[in-house]
């Protein structure tokens, strides 16, 4: 329950309205399952992101997570997705 509770999740909405702002034509629809899996590979993506930014940071024996640690792994971060 608390695992559930605790672990921060991304809403449908939110998901829904980001993917649609990119289609050209009025017609695309979006179907619930294709939103509940970008939504979970935002997670994985942020999450990702989250456990590479503070391995840059404790390899530069830094205490705190700045956006330049964050700057640093993004670019091999965007070829791994």
């Amino acid at each position: 329950m608390a695992e559930a509770d605790s672990e921060p999740c991304l809403k449908k909405e939110t998901v829904s309205k980001l993917l649609s702002s990119f289609f050209k034509e009025d017609k695309t629809r979006l179907s619930g399952d294709a939103v509940l899996l970008m939504a979970e590979m935002l997670k994985i993506f942020i999450q990702e992101a989250a456990v590479r930014s503070q391995k840059q940071a404790e390899a530069e024996d830094c205490q705190q997570v700045d956006i330049e640690h964050f700057e640093k792994i993004l670019p091999q971060l965007l070829l791994d997705f």
